[in-house]
């Protein structure tokens, strides 16, 4: 199992993808059993939930019920009841009568044995009288119930339609039958062949892929002559006992010649178009089509017809066949219709296992079959079947494989439950609308093994990820956005990416000096304790850590986490980490020690940032020049008596949130281009002295710029006056000095080329 987990946890969401559709794709290829019954239990679903339709072929019942068994007897009746039953429904203009029954053995008929037994005896005893000779045939006439029901067959307006099975295997006979008796049982049902049958080519007239049958179980003579034509009755359920389909044709090659025949429904149908042409085209793979005057049914590779069930039983109208007997039924109720005489009582043992019911009358089956041809209202498999499969399976999988490993936890169910719904009322659109089936359970299937697979590679891998990521980040960025990070790593991209970010550098004004002058554990400890607490206020505003040089701190924002304030972040940072290091050498003072004096860089602008270095060993940093400028600001508030600096791109983002002082444009080491600097101030809280030398600053400035040497040199003055601490006034006053005795070319733009990093 651990192997298994080891070697699970080595793949990738597209290679779980790609073998869960492989899998799928194998079983669909070759029909497995299990999930073919599945697929099955959908179709009856399909049906239940498309719920009733209204029959629209003249097609009636007339039911032996357990309302008849009760007034006529118990089942089988005297045949002459069947024929008082013809002559009932032939005298209301029932056009067929389609028997869901079968009349394979004569009459059981005390009556007419007992004359015949009477008859034999006056001949055995030899005496010959013409009076009782002609009662005797006359009431042996009378009791024949076979005879009387073939007479009423042969006087009826309606054509009677017989109904008969077959035997499937020899070892069904009690003795295999001879081949002179099987020629005489295709003789008595030859009223039952399709009338022509035409072959594709030599493989198709072999008919292997059609229901092929060793006998029929014909109705006697008799009976069978008398009526015009017979179907064959052949209920063949799919291994859960239910039917769904029906055989067109079933085949017995006989001395080497195919005998093709026709089920009841579809002979009853024909006999009620007053028998139009009829051509069965069978092809290599099965019936091709079978067309009966204008109508055409498209066959199937196994020779079936997929039955349209139009609702539970009764869907039908039925009648009482004991109330037909007795006349209790409204005239006209059977005027050119198709009535299919069949059981629907529970000692008949005609009750079938369909969609709707599991006690549905099998002579109703025929009324479905019949309706469905000739409303052309067929159940049918979407063209190309084995493709739109194969086609749903891969889109499935195609759509999972992008969005799942994309989606948190809740929207990756809710896309696979919105993808598996979509799918199912598709599937039941097509076939509510236009009887169309196209497979479910493995589109479905391969949905849910995906889903499922790759949520729990995704259970296995979260947690590891989570504590690589959380090892990776945590001592760089505050808890809150590795936890962010963690929740959503798809804002971490690893492998650098280009990004408009803030970088801040903080260093530590004579350190060198410092170091010097201290011993080595006081200046870690000193060193240690100033940089715990400047990296607590970068994590405060949620900035990223990038790393400690000597005494020096560099950090960004906006990265890995977005975030749109990154530049106020920076500022806030610096403002924080000045007042904090004042409050620090408040406490060092307090402690006898030495105080230190930082200077802050703060640039924003494009730079790369991700993972960078080597397979071995890297970090996740920011590069370019803007982080380069960010060190060069940092480096310059030595010369400017400051202690943070940004750059005027910086100050286009904070401008309306903070107080800056321009300070210059300076063109820095390794730039030609100068750019302006500003002195971070304050938030716009600062004191009204604190304003007005700002103001009072960008008034000296103006006119130093204008050469204006006097004006500059009194407005920086009167700055020194009300704010000590802004140094670079003091430098503006002797550089005012300067030109004023030494006046600068006429190109000169008042810009300054540090040579210094």
């Amino acid at each position: 199992m651990k192997k298994f987990l080891k070697l699970f946890l080595t793949l990738n969401h597209s290679s779980i993808t790609i073998y869960v559709t492989v899998l799928i794709l194998v079983l669909f290829t070759f029909d497995n059993r299990f999930l073919n019954m599945a697929e099955l239990k959908t179709i009856d679903l399909r049906f239940r939930y498309r719920g009733q339709i209204k029959p629209t072929a003249p097609v009636v019942m007339a039911v032996i019920d357990e309302k008849s068994l009760d007034q006529e007897g118990k089942w089988p009746w005297p045949r002459a009841k069947m024929a008082a039953l013809i002559d009932r429904l032939s005298e209301d203009g029932a056009k067929v009568i389609a028997f869901d029954v079968f009349f394979s053995e004569p009459d059981i008929n005390n009556n007419l044995l007992f004359i015949r037994q009477l008859e034999q005896r006056l001949a055995d005893l030899k005496i010959k009288n013409k009076q009782l000779g002609r009662l005797i045939e006359e009431n042996k006439i009378k009791a024949d119930n076979d005879r009387i029901l073939a007479e009423a067959m042969r006087h009826s307006k309606a054509k009677v339609v017989l109904g008969f099975p077959f035997y499937q295997s020899p070892a069904e006979f009690s003795a295999e039958p001879t081949p002179t008796d099987l020629k005489n049982r295709l003789r008595l049902s030859e009223n039952a062949y399709y009338p022509v049958v035409r072959y594709a080519n030599a493989e198709a007239k072999q008919i292997k892929h059609v229901l092929n049958l060793y006998a029929p179980e014909p109705n006697i003579e008799v009976i069978g002559k008398a009526a015009g034509a017979a179907g064959y009755i052949m209920a063949l359920p799919e291994e859960d006992g239910t039917i769904r389909s029906y055989p067109l044709l079933v085949n017995i090659r006989f001395e080497g010649e195919n005998h093709c025949f026709m089920p009841l429904s579809l002979q009853a149908l024909r006999q009620y178009l007053d028998q139009p042409p009829m051509l069965v085209n069978i092809a290599d793979y099965g019936i091709d089509s079978i067309r009966l005057g204008d109508l055409f049914i498209q066959g199937t590779a196994g020779g079936k017809m997929y039955i349209n069930y139009l609702g539970p039983e009764n869907t039908f109208a039925s009648f009482s066949v004991t109330d037909i007997l007795h006349g209790k039924i409204e005239k006209g109720a059977f005027k050119n219709k198709i009535v299919l005489v069949g059981s629907t009582a529970l000692g008949a043992h005609d009750l079938r296992v369909t969609p709707f019911s599991g006690s549905f009358p099998g002579m109703e089956i025929h009324a479905n079959i019949i309706d469905n041809i000739l409303a052309e209202n067929f159940l049918s498999e979407a063209q190309f079947y084995y493709f739109f499969g194969i086609l749903a399976v891969l889109l499935i999988s195609l759509l999972q494989g992008l969005f799942i490993p994309r989606l948190n936890a809740v929207k990756g169910i809710l896309f696979a439950c919105g993808l598996f719904i979509f799918y199912i009322l598709l599937a039941q659109y097509l076939f509510s609308v236009s009887g169309t089936l196209i497979n479910v359970v493995y589109p479905s299937l391969t949905l849910f093994l995906i889903y499922t697979t790759l949520t729990t590679y995704h259970y296995f891998t979260e947690e590891r990820r989570r504590r690589q990521l959380k090892n990776a980040f945590v001592c760089y960025v505050s808890s809150s956005v590795v936890n962010e990070i963690i929740k959503d790593p798809d804002k971490l991209k690893l492998g650098g990416d280009k990004r408009e970010l803030t970088v801040l550098f903080s260093d530590i004004r004579g350190f060198t000096t410092l170091t010097e002058k201290l011993q080595s554990e006081e200046l870690v400890a000193l060193l240690n304790e100033y940089l715990t607490l400047m990296t607590n206020v970068v994590f405060k505003y949620e900035g990223t850590l990038d790393k400690y040089i000597g005494d020096a701190l560099m950090a960004f924002y906006g990265a890995p986490q977005e975030q749109p304030d990154h530049a106020h972040r920076a500022c806030h940072t610096a403002l924080e980490m000045f007042a904090a290091l004042k409050e620090l050498n408040r406490k060092w003072i307090q402690e006898g020690k030495k105080t230190i004096d930082i200077g802050i860089g703060i640039n924003t602008g494009p730079m790369m940032v991700g993972n960078m270095g080597s397979k071995q060993r890297f970090d996740y940093t920011v590069i370019g020049d803007a982080v380069n400028l960010g060190s060069r600001l940092e480096g310059i508030n030595k010369d400017y008596g400051s202690h943070i600096l940004i750059s005027e791109s910086t100050y286009a983002k904070i401008k309306t949130a903070f107080t800056c002082l321009e300070l210059d444009s300076v063109r820095v080491k390794g730039k030609l281009q100068s750019v302006k600097i500003y002195q971070l101030i304050g938030a716009h809280d600062i004191s009204a002295e604190q304003k007005q030398a700002v103001n009072r600053f960008h008034e000296g400035l103006a006119l130093f710029r204008n050469r204006q040497w006097d004006q500059a040199i009194e407005a920086f003055k009167a700055v020194q006056t009300l704010d000590r601490e802004l140094g670079a006034a003091q430098i503006y006053i002797k550089r005012a000095e300067s030109f004023k005795a030494d006046p600068p070319p006429p190109d000169w733009d008042a810009s300054v080329t540090m040579t210094m990093k």
